[in-house]
């Protein structure tokens, strides 16, 4: 990529905090760098949102909010649905944006805007429907007369991996259901929630409803703002470990919490599978993204008999991927985010083959610029490998064999997490069977995708708490009021 390509992609993109409707530098004036994860050099830096900051937006947020909230549904609407169109018409920058920071492929990215949009266009649609309920109480009394009104304030805490579908996934059903929000993007790809911002300002929000600050003092920020006694709804999605914390912090004042937190998808693969459609639906699931997904699978179980045959087959569909720049049209797998997520996802590769496991392709990192690590297939992988029992957030695809299904539901049940399975089978009732049994918030039957703005979204298990997405998403916005009446 060239100086020029670089710079054209980067014209015009905020680079401030948006707070209050304007575009401010950090009340300290310090900033963060943002990095091309294909060369690891640094391409912009934003402003570094202080705890004051974080107040401040707050502050704007709390004072909008009434207005907001009083603002008929039908106008919220009007206005996410113009989000949706300008997003969609900004397709090719902000999906060459999401490349820059990111790293992901620019299909990857094209597919991230259009699933990003939807998400506004989907709560432009929902914000009309955050209907209540009347009915007489079972004694006579009274009616019981349930209205929805807007939680309040809402932080919401966004990953780097998703940085466009994670931000409006939050913001959607937030500005829906009428309540304002204060947007804390990851600190590796700030570049396109500024952007977003951008757009709901020109859309029409009116000022304090969106509040965007990019901080890399994440944890005083985010704190600071959760003890404000304003604040009434903490969004996050990210690990479970930071999870674990900013539920703590959350107890504190009662902040309703709505938590996405990490995975380890089982991915089942029954003799009965057509083995061609199984490797292309294993392919998605795993390989959307480079791996760099909460949802991608994690651990494949391949039943006795198949499992050479399809160990082969994903081997060599591996093993074909063009690693590269992401803005390379040609390229199918771009880098991981940073040195340490590398790191991390080469510990675990030769942590499990001193196990025992054998390396099938890839394996090692290979020597030049930016954050890459090859597409790798490991077989002969032993119970307790780390690559079983770790999130590993990188193109490395474990492959355990299993003998009948109740084993293979034994396996895929073990883990701490619950977010997504996986299932390949040409027997329905099978399927369904199995996919009932899995203790996982979602389950993608014949599927390597199961994200869609209209489904909720989520986990169970130390997966999360909450969903997101379709109406479960609008209501986690909302408080439930109770009137008694008579008439």
């Amino acid at each position: 990529m060239t100086t020029v390509e670089q710079d054209t992609i980067l014209r015009d993109v905020p680079l401030e905090l948006f707070l209050d409707g304007a575009w401010r530098s950090a009340s300290d004036g310090l900033r963060i760098p943002v990095y091309d994860p294909a060369t690891g050099k640094e391409i912009a830096s934003v402003a570094n949102a202080s705890v004051s900051d974080g107040i401040a937006a707050v502050d704007a947020a709390h004072k909008a909010g009434p207005g907001w909230a009083a603002t008929p549904p039908r106008v919220r609407a009007e206005i996410l649905r113009r989000a949706f169109e300008a997003m969609t018409d900004r397709t090719e920058k902000l999906a060459a944006l999401i490349v820059l920071e990111n790293g992901k492929t620019l299909a990857d990215a094209r597919g991230e805007v259009a699933y990003a949009a939807e998400f506004f266009r989907w709560y432009a649609e929902e914000a009309v429907r955050a209907v209540g309920t009347v009915q007489l109480a079972p004694s006579g009394a009274n009616r019981i007369l349930v209205v929805r009104k807007p939680i309040g304030v809402s932080v919401l805490v966004t990953p780097w991996n998703f940085p466009a579908a994670m931000a409006t996934r939050k913001i959607g059903p937030a500005l829906a259901a009428g309540c304002t929000v204060v947007l804390k993007p990851a600190s590796e790809t700030p570049l396109t929630a500024l952007a977003i911002a951008e757009i709901l300002m020109e859309v029409g929000v009116p000022a304090g409803v969106v509040n965007v600050l990019p901080s890399a003092r994440s944890g005083p920020v985010v704190q600071a703002m959760l003890d404000d006694a304003r604040v009434r709804k903490l969004s996050f999605t990210g690990s479970t470990e930071v999870g674990r914390r900013l539920l703590a912090t959350a107890a504190k004042t009662v902040v309703s919490p709505s938590m996405e937190l990490g995975g380890n998808a089982p991915f089942i693969v029954f003799a009965d599978a057509d083995l061609d459609a199984a490797v292309d639906i294993a392919m998605v699931a795993k390989m959307r993204n480079g791996g760099e997904a909460c949802t991608a699978a994690n651990r494949f179980y391949v039943q006795q008999g198949v499992a050479a045959r399809f160990t082969a087959l994903l081997a060599e569909r591996m093993a074909a991927q063009k690693m590269g720049h992401g803005l390379d049209a040609s390229v199918s797998l771009g880098p991981l985010v940073n040195a340490a997520t590398r790191e991390k996802v080469a510990q675990l590769v030769e942590g499990t083959v001193a196990m025992g496991a054998s390396v099938v392709t890839g394996g090692s990192i290979k020597d030049g610029p930016g954050y890459f690590y090859p597409p790798t297939v490991l077989a002969e992988v032993p119970p307790g490998a780390p690559v079983l029992t770790e999130e590993i957030f990188g193109p490395v695809a474990p492959v355990v064999v299993f003998d009948d299904e109740a084993e293979s539901i034994a396996m895929a049940n073990d883990s701490e997490y619950g977010l997504v399975s996986y299932v390949c089978t040409r027997d329905l009732a099978r399927g369904l069977r199995v996919a009932e049994a899995m203790d996982s918030g979602m389950v993608g039957l014949n599927r390597g995708i199961v994200s869609d703005p209209a489904a909720p979204f989520g986990g169970t298990k130390q997966s999360g708490l909450g969903r997101e997405g379709g109406h479960d998403g609008l209501l986690e916005f909302t408080e439930s009021q109770y009137i008694a009446v008579n008439w």
